[in-house]
């Protein structure tokens, strides 16, 4: 008998009068919140303005939740489509089922959409925000514990995962997978962020890099699951998907640090602008302050003749002496 383990919730929603609260949305939400955070101290950083990643992430977001429940409906598909399954539940998505790699996808496309309409380069911007995107990952497993899904195989470790009986699920303890990814992910983001700092990455490379991190410990942990899935060769659908994505993650590294060394210097145009604009507007107010002390009139020094008021006086002559004035 296994006397250390990890409960699970018994419950995935918390009734507020009519309005249920799920956990699974809640660790999706703050997901996204840190992400976004995270991504605007780190596009502040690189010179672009505060609320940028939060404008893009208007467009990414939605787009990649579509694309992430896409992906697990289409690899899941007899969980919806099958016979004795409501194909209507393929909407449910606050009772899990989210591909990351759909979600990825996707979210690139409307991230691409926000940053056309904003002049400003997606590879910078996914840089900005790829170690939030890991950090939201983490949290979002977390999802997963409240919904009692996605655990491994079974076993007696002491941070074994406890099951309760349930609709395609059976009572016992089992590898707690989300918990393994969660803390995967979080040593992802610490990775890309070093990476960023000792070397510069840029032009996409710190994204590259997340996607790398991330898919070598997804291949080993999908590896460790036990809910159905599709089999290629033996292997899990999305352990095939993890060794392909990883093998492009890598080569665009390599062949991104070729052919476009070091770093963007500008990485929002507007930004800049509105800069040199405060710039040309200071310069201005400082050459209208000059002009108007050269067109001021010069005053007379005291003690001198003109001062004085006496028309007929002359200045002093080289010995020192004043002179008279002529009244002839």
């Amino acid at each position: 008998m296994n006397l250390a383990f990890i409960p699970s919730p018994s419950t995935g929603v918390i009734e507020l009068g009519p309005i249920p609260l799920r956990g699974y949305a809640f660790c999706i939400i703050i997901g996204v919140f840190v992400a976004v955070w995270l991504g605007n101290k780190r596009w502040i950083a690189r010179g672009g303005k505060a609320g940028t990643v939060a404008d893009i992430a208007v467009w990414a977001v939605p787009f990649g939740l579509v694309g992430g429940r896409l992906y697990h409906v289409i690899t899941d598909y007899q969980l919806y489509f099958s016979d004795g399954q409501d194909w209507v539940d393929a909407f449910k998505i606050w009772e899990g089922g989210l591909g990351i790699w759909g979600a990825i996808a996707l979210g690139a496309v409307g991230a691409w959409i926000g940053c056309r309409r904003r002049g400003i380069p997606l590879p910078a911007w996914a840089d900005a925000l790829a170690p939030g995107i890991a950090i939201a990952q983490a949290i979002g497993r977390w999802g997963n514990w409240f919904n009692q899904e996605l655990y491994g195989k079974p076993t007696d470790v002491p941070w074994a995962l406890k099951i309760s009986e349930g609709t395609n699920r059976v009572a016992g303890t089992y590898h707690p997978t989300f918990l393994y990814e969660s803390l995967w992910c979080i040593g992802v983001a610490l990775l890309v962020i070093w990476a960023d700092r000792r070397f510069k990455l840029g032009h996409g490379r710190a994204f590259a890099l997340y996607v790398a991190a991330y898919c070598a410990g997804r291949g080993w942990i999908e590896y460790m699951r036990v809910d159905e899935a599709h089999h290629v060769l033996g292997l899990r659908l999305n352990v095939w998907t993890a060794i392909v994505v990883f093998v492009l993650a890598v080569t665009y590294i390599v062949i991104s640090a070729k052919v476009r060394p070091g770093r963007e210097e500008i990485v929002e145009p507007a930004a800049v602008g509105l800069s040199q604009d405060g710039d040309k507007a200071a310069d201005t107010t400082a050459d209208k302050a000059d002009d108007k002390a050269d067109d001021a009139p010069e005053e007379d020094a005291p003690g001198t003749p003109e001062a004085a008021g006496d028309p007929g006086a002359q200045a002093p002559d080289e010995d020192g002496a004043p002179q008279k004035a002529d009244r002839s």
